[in-house]
């Protein structure tokens, strides 16, 4: 996974002869595989698959006449429904499409890198007028057909990296360390971090280390950690945070890497009788609903999920055509001081 290394130059569109002759095969060998027709040899389909995969080439499935007809399809690539975080992006982005011609098509990708650049081979194959995709951890591959494809390209939730073409979301380096800023301005000093995989979300692991940054420069540090190996869930955020208890009861307030890990961290804390915010207090992010209607509201930083969805077609219908400089639209963030630290 890696999104760092620099892509090749951009040029001309890749036709299927290119491919045919870089990988040695006539051009009716690339187009039965790339359409999944007949059998073909898996040595051939591997060797077709990886100069594919190389050049970044993409079907064109509109065929001829139709190919010069503007796309109204505009592909969204998120990595979760069930995850609330996402549809309510979704709905930003219904509510800006609202009044134009265009329809979204949503893919979800299930938090996996590979299965992200076939949804985006496929959906690119169509021709549509734009992609917007979450975050900036693509495959190489997905990264030159997105760059070369020439179509508006909305990175979504992230603006800590340099985008293909636009960026809209919030720095969650900058997250992390308000958080830190706000923890210690009332009168916090031993910190604890729960949390769950970094592999899988690049963005807690941004905010983690905004959190540090300004721990820092106050002097102060993390003095125990429970992350677990998995996903995040409300029973993962209870188990850890009686792994963090057990290691280090001194702590006075405990950071989670979301909302969903910080709730469990609440219900913990009622059936272990810990006084929230007098014996432990704890922070999370996303400012999700289930946080606010606890019987104390916790306290954590929001993310304007809707105005993200909403402000990448805004964008998109503003400038129909791929601009030569990136754009990078701050949606910010702020704190909620709940009741719960």
């Amino acid at each position: 996974m890696t999104t760092r290394q620099r892509l090749p130059d951009r040029k001309s569109k890749i036709t299927l002869r290119e491919v045919a002759l870089r990988a040695d095969v006539s051009e009716s060998t690339v187009s039965r595989i790339m359409r999944n027709h007949s059998v073909v040899a898996d040595a051939t389909r591997e060797k077709v698959m990886e100069t594919v995969r190389a050049l970044g080439y993409v079907q064109n499935r509109i065929a001829g006449s139709l190919a010069s007809l503007d796309s109204h399809l505009i592909g969204v690539v998120i990595p979760s429904l069930s995850n609330i975080v996402f549809p309510e992006v979704i709905q930003g982005v219904h509510e800006a499409l609202k009044a134009s011609d265009f329809q979204a098509v949503i893919s979800t990708t299930e938090y996996d890198i590979e299965r992200e650049e076939v949804m985006v081979r496929g959906l690119l194959a169509w021709k549509p007028a734009a992609i917007l995709i979450a975050g900036f951890d693509h495959t190489m591959a997905t990264r030159r057909m997105l760059d070369r494809s020439g179509v508006r390209v909305v990175e979504l939730m992230d603006i800590d990296s340099a985008p293909i073409d636009i960026a809209v979301g919030m720095s969650h380096r900058k997250a992390g360390y308000a958080t830190a800023k706000h923890l210690i301005s009332r009168g916090y000093r031993h910190f604890g971090y729960v949390g769950h995989n970094w592999a899988a979300d690049r963005r807690a692991r941004l905010r983690y280390d905004g959190l540090r940054e300004a721990l820092g420069e106050a002097d102060l540090s993390i003095k125990a950690h429970a992350i677990s190996d998995g996903p995040s869930s409300v029973a993962t955020g209870r188990e850890q945070t009686r792994h963090l208890r057990a290691m280090a009861p001194e702590i006075d307030v405990a950071v989670y890497s979301n909302d969903d890990m910080a709730v469990g961290g609440v219900f913990h804390s009622m059936s272990a009788g810990i006084s929230l915010p007098t014996d432990m207090a704890i922070f999370g992010f996303n400012g999700l609903e289930i946080g606010r209607e606890l019987p104390q509201p916790l306290s954590t930083l929001r993310s304007n999920r809707f105005m993200i969805g909403k402000r990448a077609i805004e964008a998109i219908l503003e400038s129909p055509q791929r601009s030569n400089r990136p754009v990078v639209i701050d949606t910010g963030f702020e704190v909620f001081d709940g009741a719960t630290a």
